[in-house]
């Protein structure tokens, strides 16, 4: 049975539930996605409780990724960018009653800084307290972007008593609007407003996130009225919602890339003419229009137009040519032979592609360019997987090809994605895999020091160009969110850098 058909027979049923089963009054509101918080600590799962607004972090960013005052009112750096001081917002409570204060955000950062990141955390030499409200940071060498980094879910600042020994985390007491009632990993989440919050209590008191694995779940969650919000809808499942009187569809494009990953030192995918020609096969009208339903979701750039100068508008199409990639293919050495295959000294050019569930297009995806491939005789098993299993087969070499959804606005500016995965041949695990460019090494790195002037200007395009040619990720499309809300949700918004559920802006609809 077609996925269409599965949905349309579910909201079938789910109709007659509706007619048959009275509405209780709910003053919560039900949230339902894919994310799996698997813990309390932010260095893992952060991300969702930086969502549910239970915990905030000292820099915040605007829907065109600018970077606003959050826990700090205030930031600036010397001039060889090497120490940066911030100012701290007077006033704040934790979730436990205490206040805030520039020793609780050293202890919060240092013991941040000590775990994984989407940054280089070793980049921190020193945490110094000026005064109350008054936080120094020396770095080992200049970095412009550094602000960006404390937007980052992974250096929320908690109250102390989160920590028990060893700096383990014991329990979860952020500065949010929320502040959390019940965690059971990985599926749940309930919250209520937090009474002391600095800005007052949010109109919304009680909220119960649940995570949904499948897309039509989810979908059936909003029609039947057991979840008020769903996020990280299939195109089948958007366009059967957009028949429902009672349901909102909200489509938004977000700083999201999804791309195929390539281990750039497999001996399959080393000479730059096969990762060229595989991009040349790839048709992303086809794969915009017919899978994800959106004209013009084609990406031509590792990075969309939404975020700034790090867009280059003046770029061509990555138009699909199976003639100039079966050439590229054949002057690499890999000859097309009767069954369909390329070879080279009698090896079959097959790859494997990982991708996972929780962005239910990606499978679709990877379905289409495995045919495409098959076109120019290149043999793709795709395999569905945990996430986990991307920066898995990155750190031991395993992996071939991936298809993902790599989110560039993890820290605002890019240039911190960039610095972490783009200096060295060891790349990132949602990154370049076994790739060296040392142009491309050297622009990232003066782009860290440098000013946003000109040339600054000149070293995005030229670095931008360059990943086009050396394709060490091949872009696919461009994200496109879906979400959709229940009728008797008002002022909902969805957050373009995937920061805030933003519960704290809504209300639910008088009766």
């Amino acid at each position: 049975m077609t996925a269409p058909r599965q949905i349309t027979l579910l909201f079938l049923l789910s109709s007659l539930i509706l007619a048959c089963t009275p509405a209780p009054k709910d003053t919560t509101l039900h949230i339902s996605g894919p994310f799996e918080p698997v813990n309390l600590d932010p260095a893992s799962a952060g991300y969702m409780f930086t969502r549910m607004q239970i915990i905030e972090t000292l820099v915040d960013v605007d829907n065109d990724g600018n970077l606003i005052p959050g826990l700090a009112t205030s930031w600036k750096s010397n001039a060889d960018l090497t120490r940066w001081t911030f100012n701290l917002r007077p006033g704040v409570t934790f979730h436990d009653g205490t206040l805030m204060d520039a020793e609780s955000v050293r202890k919060s950062l240092a013991v941040a800084l000590g775990k994984p990141a989407p940054f280089p955390v070793d980049i921190v030499t020193n945490i110094e307290i000026i005064d109350p409200l008054t936080v120094s940071f020396t770095l080992k060498a200049p970095y412009r972007p550094f602000p960006s980094l404390l937007s980052n879910y992974t250096t929320a600042i908690l109250s102390p008593a989160s920590f028990g020994k060893f700096n383990r985390m014991k329990a979860l007491i952020g500065t949010g609007p929320y502040e959390i009632t019940d965690f059971i990993p990985p599926h749940n989440i309930k919250a209520k407003h937090f009474e002391k919050y600095r800005n007052g209590p949010a109109t919304i008191e009680s909220v119960d996130y649940v995570t949904g694995h499948r897309s039509e779940t989810r979908a059936l969650m909003v029609r039947t009225g057991q979840a008020d919000i769903v996020f990280n809808l299939d195109p089948p499942a958007t366009e059967m919602l957009k028949q429902d009187p009672d349901v909102n569809v909200h489509t938004r494009f977000i700083p999201r890339t999804t791309l195929v990953k390539l281990n750039s030192g497999n001996e399959k995918l080393r000479d730059v003419r096969v990762r060229q020609a595989l991009s040349l096969a790839i048709d992303r009208q086809a794969i915009a229009e017919g899978i994800l339903h959106v004209k013009g979701a084609e990406a031509n750039q590792l990075f969309g137009p939404s975020m700034g100068t790090w867009h280059d508008a003046s770029l061509p199409p990555l138009a699909t040519n199976i003639e100039k990639a079966e050439t590229l293919l054949d002057e690499a050495g890999w000859k097309l032979r009767d069954d369909g295959i390329r070879y080279l000294d009698d090896k079959p050019l097959s790859l494997s592609m990982i991708t996972y569930a929780n962005r239910p297009e990606l499978i679709t995806i990877a379905t289409a360019i495995q045919a495409q491939w098959r076109g120019v005789g290149v043999e793709l098993a795709v395999h569905m997987e945990n996430a986990s299993a991307i920066p898995s087969g990155h750190s031991d070499g395993t992996l071939e090809t991936a298809l993902l959804a790599r989110n560039f606005a993890n820290i605002p500016d890019p240039l911190g994605i960039l610095l972490a995965d783009f200096t060295s041949v060891e790349g990132g695990e949602w990154g370049p895999m076994n790739w060296s460019n040392e142009r491309v090494f050297s622009i990232v790195n003066q782009l860290a020091s440098g000013k946003p002037d000109d040339n600054y200007y000149v070293l995005q395009k030229e670095l931008i160009s360059t990943l086009n040619e050396d394709m060490p990720l091949i872009p696919v499309a461009f994200y496109v969110q879906q979400s959709a809300t229940s009728s008797r949700v008002r002022n909902f918004s969805f957050d373009p850098y995937e920061r805030s559920f933003r519960i704290d802006q809504m209300r639910f609809q008088s009766k």
